[in-house]
């Protein structure tokens, strides 16, 4: 096996000082005679430099991003857009998730900062002032994903007119008791603005006050929730907040003997595969991650080198009709 190259090796082949291949790398000034002299090592050697011995440099070509799980295909579609269009670009990521601890969210924002990173790309849980002081005082440009953000750059779903799209498609179907379960208000995208425009859509058809309920994102939560709402009511149509937690409801529904959705009609978000495999098919609304990751990662690298960007950005949804929800 060859010995990996360091720089001390390119310092000694180049005949150079090792504190000088450093500033090289880092961007400091390095004589033109010389760095012909490193030049030509390191095309001979096919060397690249360690991504964090680059962070020291005035541009790493690195960009980190936070986000709010690892756990959900919509976070997995949005970094892989952002990776794909950053390496393209030169630049590598570095990803930090969050767990959906507001904290961590936190510490990982100020980690990423001390590194040096050229730039942040945060997929947020939430904006509370301790974010908005940190963002506003960072020394890198922040595009914020997910979550509105009126002092900063954001790119975010049209979570409202999706859950108008959800609220009317479940409307039409004139449920004698139709229900709503999601996430908290601490995720004000979801919890709020994805809610809300469901709850108006299901008013356009006279639904008024249909039942609530609220979790977390997980599956186990989709089925808790789901047996909580059969021990209220009786609902003849279930409007999920994403595809995990309507996944938890089939089951739930399954095990009491209930059809879908000859007896109750069920709709998620997210337009996840497994969707597709269900039987029935769930009827979703898909949001286009991809276009998420590749406008934040684009918007931020036109912020570091100082380009114009809009203030706001949003991208659109498609509905996918499955079999879940009963015809008009």
């Amino acid at each position: 096996m060859s010995k990996k190259i360091t720089m001390a090796d390119i310092a000694e082949m180049s005949g150079v000082a090792k504190s000088t291949v450093s500033r090289y790398f880092n961007g400091g000034y390095v004589k033109d005679s010389t760095k012909k002299k490193i030049q030509a090592v390191i095309q001979a050697q096919n060397y690249e430099p360690n991504t964090f011995a680059r962070l020291n440099a005035k541009n790493s070509n690195v960009i980190g991003v936070v986000v709010p799980t690892l756990n959900s295909k919509v976070t997995s579609r949005v970094i892989t857009s952002i990776d794909r269009y950053l390496r393209g670009q030169g630049y590598e990521t570095i990803i930090k998730n969050s767990d959906h601890d507001p904290k961590l969210e936190l510490d990982n924002i100020k980690r990423l900062i001390s590194l040096n990173v050229d730039g942040i790309l945060f997929s947020a849980i939430n904006i509370t002032d301790e974010h908005r002081q940190l963002i506003s005082n960072s020394s890198v440009p922040v595009v914020v994903l997910a979550q509105e953000y009126d002092e900063g750059i954001s790119v975010v779903d049209d979570d409202r007119r999706a859950g108008r799209c959800a609220g009317e498609y479940i409307g039409k179907t004139h449920p004698q008791c139709a229900a709503y379960i999601g996430v908290d208000e601490s995720d004000i995208a979801v919890g709020i603005g994805r809610r809300q425009g469901v709850l108006d859509g299901l008013k356009e058809y006279g639904i008024d006050n249909p039942v609530i309920l609220t979790g977390d994102y997980s599956f186990e939560s989709g089925q808790a929730l789901t047996e909580k709402l059969l021990e209220l009511a009786k609902p003849d149509a279930i409007i999920c907040a994403t595809d995990r937690l309507a996944f938890g409801a089939y089951r739930v529904l399954e095990q009491h003997g209930l059809r879908i959705p000859e007896d109750v009609s069920v709709m998620g978000f997210g337009g996840y595969d497994e969707s597709a495999l269900l039987k029935p098919q769930l009827t979703t609304i898909k949001f286009d991650s991809y276009a998420v990751g590749y406008l934040g990662a684009e918007t931020l690298l036109k912020m570091i080198h100082g380009e114009p960007v809009p203030q706001k950005q949003t991208v659109g949804f498609t509905l996918i009709e499955g079999g879940s929800v009963k015809k008009c």
